[in-house]
């Protein structure tokens, strides 16, 4: 009677471990890659980059460009410039000079 209370205190734990391992790695991942953090969720781009461009010298070429970085990683980073750790995939995106695409 003993080992089967045992047995079962030790699978219950398992299957819990098992949960929070899983629960942790989907956090991780979808935060690395810069998929959607909220699930199938997809930002307002037009409302999110007139934010992040109110205050650019050129906001036709901010927008364009904010556009494109929004579709591609779903997310803009906050404030009118900068805060680009919040986004990595945003960060991460090149022009094909190797200059940073994103506003």
């Amino acid at each position: 009677m003993a080992i089967s209370k045992c047995f079962l205190a030790c699978l219950i734990s398992s299957f819990l471990f098992i949960s929070m391992i899983q629960a942790h790695a989907k956090i991780i991942n979808t935060n690395e890659i810069g998929e959607y953090a909220l699930g199938d969720v997809k930002i307002d781009c037009g409302a999110e980059c007139s934010r992040r461009c109110a205050l650019s010298s050129r906001p036709n070429l901010c927008h364009r460009a904010c556009g494109t970085c929004c579709a591609r990683c779903n997310c803009v980073p906050p404030g009118t410039a900068g805060n680009d750790e919040v986004c990595p995939c945003w960060a991460n995106q090149t022009t094909h000079g190797g200059r940073k695409k994103c506003p």
